[in-house]
């Protein structure tokens, strides 16, 4: 096989090119399409992009939900913040360049997931807007589902599951989203998930991930593409 650095295909000729620092690589379509591998799974392959405060329950709902669709006979796969911080982004710190590339990474592997037919569940604080509309533009139409977890701050720091909204406070921790460090809300997510009930009682995490269940169904991601 030969290699061109630029120009047309030819018969026997395959063109290289370079993206950023990557180069003489060429991108090399998969031999089965995606609508196969989602008609042999019975679903369409998407990604539930969970985002929100540390502490609005964006694992927890998460996982709940990928329990309900195991039960449905589904197959997914969760991708969560802090678990992905211990292999393939542990090189990564808080920075505002390595939030961007931490979402841009994950945003790939999600990729490679849906197209693959899988539904795949992504719970990352992700507070940028700019990092989620690249993910968002990565991905097909209507594959790209944002969820966002509208929990306010006051509920969050009540819960505090890591104890880091107290040291955010103290000044212990800095480039804390929501304390020090912004985060900013969607403004157009397909699902934005409360925290309470219309009585002010707390929402179950079983609630929350029946409304985001009911939502795929209604939407058609639970059956073969048409």
């Amino acid at each position: 096989m030969t290699v061109l650095n630029g120009g047309a295909p030819q018969c026997g000729v395959y063109t290289a090119y370079d993206v950023d620092k990557s180069t003489n690589i060429r991108w090399h379509e998969g031999g089965v399409a995606s609508t196969v591998k989602e008609n042999l799974l019975q679903q369409k392959g998407c990604v539930l992009w969970f985002t929100g405060l540390s502490g609005s329950g964006k694992s927890t709902v998460a996982f709940t939900l990928e329990h309900a669709l195991a039960e449905q006979g589904k197959l997914t796969t969760v991708l969560d913040g802090d678990n992905i911080r211990h292999g393939l982004n542990s090189n990564l710190g808080f920075s505002a360049q390595d939030r961007a590339e931490n979402i841009r990474r994950i945003g790939e592997v999600s990729k490679l997931f849906a197209d693959t037919g899988l539904i795949t569940i992504v719970s990352f604080i992700s507070p940028y807007r700019a990092d989620r509309q690249k993910v968002r533009e990565r991905l097909k139409p209507d594959q790209f589902l944002e969820v966002f977890m509208k929990v306010p701050i006051d509920i969050c720091e009540t819960r505090d599951p890591k104890g880091l909204y107290k040291k955010a406070r103290a000044g212990q921790l800095k480039g804390f989203t929501g304390v020090d460090d912004p985060y900013e809300e969607p403004l157009n997510a397909e699902l934005v998930i409360t925290a309470t009930n219309p009585d002010g009682t707390l929402r179950r995490p079983e609630d929350q991930a029946a409304e985001i269940l009911s939502y795929l169904q209604t939407k058609g991601y639970l059956q073969a593409p048409k």
